[in-house]
């Protein structure tokens, strides 16, 4: 699929994970689950709504049983649940998670860092995350973290991704996405990584693309992944989060600018420009500070005053 061809492309919003779990404001549950409301309201369909890690590492994240017992469960409406370990997926099964997401980086150094073992580990980690989600009754989808470089270990090999890509894709995953955690990433690269991922995992694996915005590439990268045939676009209201455990990698695309960017491609998403700029402004409030995202305050395309 290019995106000439693209009729529609899948929005994932990942605020309420991604994005709130690197923000030193400590949001209430009742303030995520009206962000999460917002979301759905303005047509997003699928929502990485928490993690279920160890509250000690990301305090953020805490409340993640008391978060999914208080969300409303629309039958179109998937809940994505971030787990690393398998007590991670016993919680996230127990608390009614639609689909987990595991994560596997793909530098040494890095996934040491992030979470204690190699890549290789990692791997293992994965494979025994996907088989547990399948026995459980939900998908499980994979994150490849690092993909266009790491904070530690400078650029990573196209062929070592691609390895890494083959074997996560041997567990079946619902879909193998592609991070780029620290933000370094330009649209040659997407090209490049995508299609080596794709000849790697073969045509019937969905592909999801994570960007971040660090350095000003992540909205010429989506265009590169739209016509690379990536189907699935991570992105986060307002454009907050990052990850909090690489060096400086801030950022996530903001979803506003995505569905403006989309909308005027021809590329259709579902989701409510409006609603966004909206919740956007709310967002704001709730956080004490600007968001990083530019159409809630630059508006849409202007309409002629002929």
């Amino acid at each position: 699929m290019t995106q000439q061809d693209a009729a529609t492309v899948e929005i994932v919003d990942v605020a309420p994970r991604d994005g709130l779990q690197a923000d030193d404001a400590m949001v209430s549950t009742a303030a995520k689950v009206e962000l999460i409301g917002r979301l759905v309201d303005a047509g997003v369909k699928r929502l990485e709504a928490t993690s279920f890690v160890h509250p000690g590492r990301v305090p953020q994240m805490a409340d993640a049983e008391d978060l999914m017992a208080a969300l409303p469960r629309p039958d179109d409406v998937t809940y994505i649940g971030l787990v690393m370990n398998r007590r991670g997926l016993d919680r996230a099964l127990e608390a009614g998670v639609d689909e987990i997401n595991a994560v596997v980086v793909c530098s040494d150094t890095f996934c040491e860092r992030n979470q204690g073992t190699t890549t290789a580990g990692a791997v293992a980690v994965w494979e025994d995350l996907a088989d547990g989600a399948r026995t459980g009754g939900i998908g499980a989808g994979v994150t490849l973290s690092a993909v266009f470089g790491c904070p530690y270990e400078g650029a990573v090999p196209v062929e070592r991704v691609a390895s890494v890509a083959a074997e996560v894709a041997k567990s079946e995953p619902v879909e193998i996405a592609i991070a780029d955690t620290i933000g370094v990433a330009v649209p040659p690269d997407v090209t490049e990584r995508v299609a080596a991922v794709r000849e790697a995992v073969g045509p019937d694996v969905r592909l999801r693309a994570h960007f971040h915005n660090t350095r000003n590439t992540g909205f010429a990268n989506v265009v590169a992944a739209l016509e690379a045939g990536v189907e699935v676009l991570d992105a986060s209201l307002g454009g907050i989060g990052g990850c909090p455990f690489a060096p400086a990698a801030t950022g996530n695309i903001a979803t506003e600018d995505l569905v403006y960017l989309l909308d005027r491609m021809g590329v259709g998403s579902g989701v409510s420009l409006e609603s966004l700029c909206e919740s956007a402004l709310w967002l704001e409030e709730l956080l004490g500070r600007t968001v990083p995202g530019y159409l809630s305050k630059a508006g849409g395309f202007p309409r002629s005053r002929g």
